[in-house]
């Protein structure tokens, strides 16, 4: 895992319009989605840059007892685990699936513990009322429109000074020309069955300032989702086989699952994973 050089941001200009309330209508859990799929096989770390990317996140966040913490997406919860261990003040999840929400209900409740079903466009959350915001792997699945929304809301919610964290893919390099981008959206999209709009390092940064937010950190590794090595690291070897089981006595399942390698391989060079933590000025 490498972090970057941060420069400083010029003077971004602060978006304060209020964000678009979009349908949050039950949407049912697609297992043709890649994240999905893997999941169904029994992976639990669903992240780009693996577990080793989420707790240099973590770390990075600096979570405490008097922090009210809110995360996007939280899927199946894991990442939610390693932040509830710091014991926040308040935990709020933010999940759009009604049955994501209902299996993460399972894991998560209690005193100042919270999952929302809603859009994390648009999260009904006060103004100013949290001190972390965090996201993984959400961010590339949208349009660039609704990147921006979903960070505006992030400033929004957050109180001045808070913290925002990201987990995404990033296309390497930042010179990668418009059709290479194109090309590598393109059959990543087609192989995950997600409309996968990853971006640069340096436009992922550009749309942060854009929306107010001074970037802080940078971290970097590489987008290893489906090579042993980086799932033994990230599930354990009892799960690792666990995992390899179930995608051998499933099929179609597992021809899903190495076309998607497949691309990850093809791509190797043009994709990494990024964590990225932003401050609200």
């Amino acid at each position: 895992m490498h972090e970057q050089q941060v420069m400083e941001p010029v003077a971004p200009a602060v978006n304060k319009a209020t964000p678009p309330r979009h349908s949050t209508a039950n949407q049912k859990l697609n297992m043709e989605q890649g994240h999905w799929l893997l999941a169904k096989m029994g992976k639990k770390v669903l992240r780009p840059g693996g577990k080793e990317l989420t707790m240099g996140l973590m770390d990075k966040l600096a979570i405490t007892a008097q922090d009210d913490l809110v995360e996007f997406a939280p899927g199946m919860g894991f990442t939610a685990g390693i932040a509830l261990a710091k014991n926040p003040r308040s935990y709020t999840g933010i999940e759009l699936n009604e049955e994501a929400a209902a299996m993460l209900r399972k894991k998560i409740h209690g005193t100042g513990r919270e999952i929302i079903i809603g859009n994390a466009c648009c999260s009904t959350l006060e103004s100013s009322s949290v001190d972390k915001v965090y996201g993984e792997a959400m961010l590339t699945m949208q349009a660039d429109h609704r990147k921006a929304e979903i960070i505006r809301e992030a400033y929004r919610i957050l109180r001045p000074g808070g913290l925002y964290g990201i987990h995404e893919i990033a296309l390497t390099p930042d010179t990668m020309s418009e059709e290479g981008k194109r090309q590598v959206q393109h059959d990543l999209a087609a192989t995950i069955k997600v409309n996968a709009r990853p971006l640069t390092r340096a436009e992922w940064t550009a749309m942060l300032e854009g929306e107010g937010f001074k970037v802080e950190s940078i971290l970097t590794n590489p987008m290893l989702l489906l090579e042993a090595g980086r799932i033994v690291d990230d599930e354990g070897f009892f799960r690792t086989l666990k995992i390899a089981f179930n995608i051998l006595t499933h099929p179609k399942a597992r021809k899903r699952i190495l076309a998607m390698r497949k691309v990850f391989r093809q791509y190797e060079a043009s994709m990494s994973a990024i964590a990225i933590v932003a401050r609200k000025g």
